[in-house]
């Protein structure tokens, strides 16, 4: 699913439009039909209702959905803020509409001071203020009135955005003037903002409701950013030759593990034999060897020649991907033994944890890292990698999507919305996980499966958004039987088998 900017929103409501054709008076109103019909599934008719609409097309959706409502029966108030004297022309229409209306039970026009109506437990506000065209900060009386919203027991339904949250970038955003919805109901697509985890106290519960947008225009109009949903990754998987064997199946190497740290490392290598690969190869310190070979016994150990750290690289001519950096440690001799095994590889290299970690402590090593390298850092790996820390999430990603470019790299920023930076500066955000999955060695679990999907011969890109979405599947479905507050890495290893399966259905 594509994820449009606030322009291109305005673009393909233009392009309906004009090829379905619909005037966009009745395009608000179709829209308006879904919100209703939303909102009533939500609540009864014995549920007393505010509508707030501010002067642009968010408060003409708002306008038409308190019309329609009021003639299903619900008792609702309207409060049109027309401070400027200036309403969009659909909104106008909508204004004159409502005023016709003799089920609405208070209709006002706020033009200049406004009594604000009691707002108790028992009442839901529709928030219309402000759609998707925001563009700064919410400021003077508008402000107050979010605030006031906010402080009210109410519940809160927002159309399509809380008014005063802007559709992408809210670094600059004023926090306290947003509306802080118990729903929204966007519409036809997902807004970029909605995907940041700051974001969410403003959001609530969110649906998406289809307003049958042209699907012409949705092809045609190009995304930067996308969401990736199970129909895109069917279409990933690679077919497994029932003639196959272990060569043909792709050797993967994980360069991983300091004393104390032989987990991390296990565990990588079990999430990559999960994720198909034929061979998996293990070079870990020589204190590690019993762990690994009794942990994973299908799993073949280079020993390193140091007991406790990595103090050495190796070829890596016969492997097709490598994974470094899970449990590695920091220590100095291991950082050295690190850039030159990246130096060397032939193959895809995926970059984790610890190999961040030394790479943030050596910014400039990052001139040296291959073109094609996956990078897989949490929020502070990456800023630590970035040199500063990052105000919001949109800041971080517009960085990391630089880095992208400029690397050449792939950049996966994990999260509740994993966003994988490609480069060529587009994003792909992930649609799977839970909550459940913040646990320690979660993250050595995903490189472990980008890792096999890569020697298995998926491309770069394909294993990156099939590798995350796999292990968020896998990760739901262990939390569907074991409960999100008792899920373990390894737990989402074990599910992989029906992930692949959901996939395969």
């Amino acid at each position: 699913m594509k994820i449009f900017t606030s322009n291109q929103i305005r673009e393909l409501d233009q392009y309906t439009i004009e090829h379905e054709p619909i005037r966009g008076i009745d395009l608000m109103e179709r829209a308006a039909k879904t919100l209703a019909r939303a909102i009533s599934e939500e609540w009864t008719t014995q549920t007393p209702m505010v509508a707030f609409a501010g002067p642009g097309n968010n408060g003409g959706d708002a306008l038409a959905v308190s019309r329609l409502l009021a003639e299903q029966g619900y008792r609702i108030s309207v409060y049109l803020f027309n401070i400027n004297k200036k309403l969009s022309e659909e909104c106008a229409t909508n204004k004159k509409r409502i005023a016709e209306s003799k089920r609405i039970m208070q209709f006002t026009e706020v033009t200049q001071e406004f009594d604000p109506p009691k707002l108790d437990e028992d009442t839901v506000v529709i928030d219309g203020l402000f759609g998707s065209g925001l563009t700064k900060p919410l400021a003077g009386g508008f402000a107050l009135l979010v605030k006031y919203i906010n402080q009210s027991a109410a519940k809160v339904v927002s159309i399509d955005m809380p008014s005063g949250l802007m559709t992408e970038d809210n670094t600059y955003n004023v926090r306290a003037n947003i509306v802080k919805a118990d729903i929204t109901l966007t519409l036809q697509h997902k807004k970029l903002s909605f995907l940041f985890p700051e974001n969410q106290q403003f959001t609530g519960r969110l649906k998406v409701l289809d307003i049958r947008l042209s699907a012409e225009g949705t092809e045609l109009i190009k995304a930067q950013y996308g969401i990736l949903e199970e129909n895109d990754v069917r279409q990933m998987l690679l077919p497994r030759d029932p003639y196959s064997h272990k060569g043909n199946m792709g050797s993967a190497l994980v360069v991983a593990g300091s004393f104390g740290m032989a987990g991390a490392a296990a565990m990588a290598a079990k999430a990559c034999y999960r994720a198909g690969a034929g061979k998996v190869t293990v070079h870990t310190p020589r204190r590690n060897n019993d762990i690994i070979q009794i942990s994973v016994p299908e799993a073949v150990v280079n020993l390193d020649h140091e007991e406790t750290y990595i103090g050495n690289a190796i070829a890596t001519e016969d492997f097709d991907a490598m994974a470094i950096g899970s449990g590695l440690g920091q220590v100095e001799t291991t950082a050295i033994a690190m850039i030159s095994q990246i130096r060397r590889a032939s193959c895809p290299i995926v970059v984790d944890a610890d190999a961040l970690n030394i790479l943030s402590n050596h910014r400039a090593w990052l001139q040296q890292m291959p073109k094609g390298v996956i990078m897989t850092p949490h929020p502070r790996e990456f800023d630590r990698i970035n040199g500063a820390q990052c105000a919001d999430s949109y800041e971080r990603l517009s960085k990391a999507r630089n880095m992208a470019e400029h690397l050449e790299a792939y950049i996966l920023l994990k999260g509740h919305h994993s966003a994988l930076c490609m480069p060529d500066g587009s994003i792909m955000f992930n649609s799977t996980g839970n909550a459940g999955m913040a646990t320690a060695g979660s993250g050595d679990v995903l490189t472990g499966i980008i890792t096999g999907l890569l020697a298995r011969g998926y491309k770069h890109a394909d294993a990156c958004m099939l590798g995350m979405y796999l292990h968020g599947l896998a990760g739901d479905l262990a939390a569907k039987d074991k409960g999100e507050e008792s899920l373990m890495a390894t737990d989402i290893i074990e599910y992989m088998p029906k992930a692949f399966d959901r996939l395969k259905d």
